[in-house]
């Protein structure tokens, strides 16, 4: 339903550049800077009758030069990167400067981001169960190719050495795919549940999956065999990491501890880290045995990766960390997640360097949940992800305050306080899926416009699973009322549809009553009409 624009409910810490201060190993502190700047000044105005004076400040002239130079060629470089002009139908954004290179295209949130070290390619996966290849190396992105086989929505994307394949989590199964011919390789198969994270050895020969049924596999990736598998771990992995030789592999779990592994045979090594809140991410630093990770508690910690002790605790927030960015050069952290402000879901990003854990940025997004993150070049943006169907650009520097949300506001799966309870259904539970209208396009599922009396598996131009394909099911009311009183598990067994049972009958009477209305005339708020924020619904989603 339509609604006044949300109010935008942020709070921008300005920081020093982090590029000049991270390029910068022994920092100026700002008292110092401000009193340098004064002298030099004076210095300046009677250069000619104090010689003294002046030999004894010219080295702080030449670090107050540095600094000055320092930061205009940090300037200089975001500006390069910034086109003349940027349309809000090129990027799906306000036109504004932070917005000038998002990345849109997709059907559904964004899970899975990761450019390559040029910084000219990306490649991000999402719940439409696809994956896209972008050229970024020019003012406005451009997609490249778009993978959609997947039997599940993309959580890891990783490009392999030399940037011509790429692995997509997709599901159970980790693909590998050709991206210049767009053909799929291989696809390793053997979980039993989602692939959430994937990793690579240091020598780029082996890919490490870990998964929610508490595993992770090895995966040789010239022999396209699969290796040792690693249990023990009491709950979903979420987290994976080479340590700097290869020899180990570290892992972090919903059960709240860090482990470490013999990379050659899989045997377990010992418990790193108990942390007792569950674990939602994990990286190493580059160039060490030191590892960071988020947790559901709201800590991000970094310990050592070889003695397992604790070396910096970051600040908290009032909700989990869920994403992890490192920048090597030079020399940037980021980590994301959520917490509630008020009634809000407001992400929030905090950028920090390496060298002393000094934080440098923080930026909120009353957007919701951020999921998905990587630096761009020389870390002067920020590209990620969350419930958006596209992936957002932060220029983190020089810094650019976050501008208004682009794109219809609520989304398509946030109603405001409605009376209609099946409207609210809908929304929460089906929209970010499903379309209503005729000319809405495929999400991750088909449109239901018209759903009423058709045969399942039958609409024209829809990649459905064999499940529903030859399937006997007419949807009507009886028929929706057991899909969603049983649960998709039980009444289409074999198809990807995710887990949505509404126990309660009265709720379910209430959304079959909404859809009744709402796929016939397509006029529906939440239908959205197949906007992408700038464009229309891509068709090419896969089945559920």
């Amino acid at each position: 339903m339509a609604g006044p624009p949300r109010r935008q409910n942020n709070r921008n810490t300005v920081r020093a550049d982090p590029l000049a201060s991270a390029r910068t190993t022994t920092a100026q502190p700002e008292s110092q800077m401000t009193t340098l700047r004064s002298v030099s000044r004076g210095l300046l105005g009677s250069v000619w009758t104090s010689w003294v004076w002046f030999a004894l400040f010219l080295p702080g002239l030449f670090a107050l030069a540095h600094v000055l130079l320092t930061d205009i060629a940090a300037g200089a470089l975001a500006a390069d990167n910034q086109p003349a002009s940027v349309t809000p139908s090129q990027n799906g954004a306000s036109g504004t400067s932070s917005h000038y290179r998002n990345l849109v295209g997709h059907g559904g949130p964004v899970h899975a981001i990761q450019l390559n070290s040029k910084k000219t390619r990306a490649l991000t996966g999402s719940f439409d169960y696809s994956m896209m290849l972008w050229d970024i190396s020019g003012d406005t992105p451009k997609e490249l190719r778009r993978f959609d086989d997947h039997d599940g929505w993309v959580k890891a994307v990783v490009f392999l050495p030399g940037d011509k394949r790429a692995l997509a989590a997709g599901g159970g199964e980790i693909w590998v795919w050709d991206l210049a011919t767009g053909k799929a390789i291989h696809t390793f198969k053997g979980h039993k549940a989602e692939v959430s994270t994937v990793a690579l050895s240091p020598d780029g020969k082996w890919a490490a999956s870990a998964s929610s049924d508490r595993t992770v596999r090895l995966w040789n990736l010239d022999t396209l065999k699969p290796g040792p598998i690693l249990t023990g771990h009491r709950g979903p992995i979420n987290g994976i990491a080479y340590s700097l030789d290869g020899h180990i592999i570290y892992t972090a779990s919903y059960d709240g501890t860090v482990r470490s592994w013999a990379s050659d045979t899989g045997e377990f090594k010992r418990i790193l880290y108990r942390h007792g809140f569950g674990i939602n991410a994990l990286a190493r630093i580059p160039g060490q045995d030191l590892l960071v990770f988020g947790a559901l508690n709201g800590k991000a910690l970094v310990i050592d990766g070889k003695t397992g002790d604790r070396v910096h605790e970051f600040k908290a927030i009032e909700g989990p960390f869920l994403a992890i960015a490192i920048q090597e050069k030079p020399g940037l952290l980021a980590l994301s997640g959520f917490q509630k402000k008020g009634g809000d879901v407001v992400g929030i990003i905090r950028v920090a360097r390496l060298g002393d854990w000094a934080p440098i940025e923080e930026y909120e997004d009353p957007r919701g949940p951020i999921w998905a993150m990587d630096f761009g070049s020389i870390g002067s943006t920020l590209y990620y992800g969350g419930k958006d169907d596209f992936v957002t650009v932060w220029q983190v520097s020089p810094r650019k305050r976050f501008e208004a949300v682009s794109g219809p506001v609520p989304r398509r799966f946030e109603v405001e306080k409605s009376g209609d309870l099946g409207e609210r259904q809908f929304a929460r539970k089906c929209s970010l899926c499903h379309t209503l209208t005729s000319d809405g396009g495929n999400r991750a599922g088909p449109t239901l416009y018209k759903v009423f009396g058709r045969k399942a598996g039958s609409l024209p131009g829809y990649p459905y699973s064999d499940a529903l394909k030859y399937s006997d099911i007419v949807w009507s009311e009886k028929t929706i009322g057991l899909l969603f009183g049983l649960g998709p598990n039980h009444y289409t067994p074999g198809t990807k549809m995710p887990l949505q049972k509404i126990a309660d009958p009265k709720t379910r009477k209430a959304l079959i009553a909404y859809l009744k209305t709402a796929t016939e005339d397509g006029s529906s708020s939440n239908g959205n009409k197949g906007k992408n924020d700038g464009k229309t619904e891509n068709k090419r989603s896969r089945e559920q």
